[in-house]
């Protein structure tokens, strides 16, 4: 990892995601967590402040050194445990059916592998429990599209590896789960960058009795 990357980025996206337009949509999207979470993706903290103290534990799961020192002022102020876990390779640290929610907020856009990681959220997750998504990704406005294709090499140099052209919810249900309910808007923004896949999914793909 390149000085860009490991010391300048992440504060970057510190600071960009940190604006009134991302908030309000982490508030709406992380009010029904609860339980053991594992939060792939964790960056600099800034979901903590939009869990509920339905919340009892925190695994955070985040390459970025430079994110968990941005990190601990917001752990500070949070009610539950935040315990970091790590990557074995592409397995996460983390036994079986261990959490209650997993969470992920614009974060499978740069993942180099999305298939393995919904892989692994698929394992650590409880059978009954779900996956809370909030993605940005591919419209299906062809003119959007087409720039979002030609765009994405320009995209993955400057943010990370971030693309803007993955198609979410058919990644999700590739990895077996069932999306039980989402939305697929523009936030606020330009278009190729902002066409969101918002909602939660189960592991199971027969509806829960």
């Amino acid at each position: 990892m390149g000085f860009y990357e490991d010391q300048i980025l992440p504060r970057g996206i510190n600071w960009t995601m940190c604006w009134p337009r991302f908030s309000k949509l982490r508030q709406q999207y992380l009010k029904d967590v609860g339980g053991k979470v594992l939060e792939v993706g964790f960056g600099s903290g800034l979901n903590l402040p939009y869990y509920t103290n339905r919340v009892t534990h925190l695994y955070a799961l985040d390459p970025s050194q430079v994110g968990r020192r941005l990190a601990a002022k917001r752990i500070r102020q949070v009610p539950f445990p935040v315990e970091f876990v790590e990557l074995e390779g592409e397995r996460f640290n983390l036994p079986d059916k261990s959490v209650d929610a997993v969470v992920s907020t614009w974060t499978l856009c740069t993942i180099p592998n999305p298939e393995a990681a919904l892989k692994e959220i698929k394992r650590v997750l409880n059978p009954e429990g779900s996956y809370y998504f909030l993605e940005h990704g591919l419209s299906p406005d062809r003119s959007v599209a087409r720039f979002q294709n030609l765009w994405n090499p320009i995209q993955k140099c400057f943010a990370g590896g971030c693309h803007v052209n993955r198609e979410i919810d058919s990644l999700i249900r590739s990895a077996g789960f069932r999306i039980l309910g989402y939305k697929r808007f523009y936030m606020e923004g330009p278009k190729f960058l902002s066409y969101m896949y918002g909602g939660a999914a189960s592991p199971q793909l027969v509806p829960r009795a």
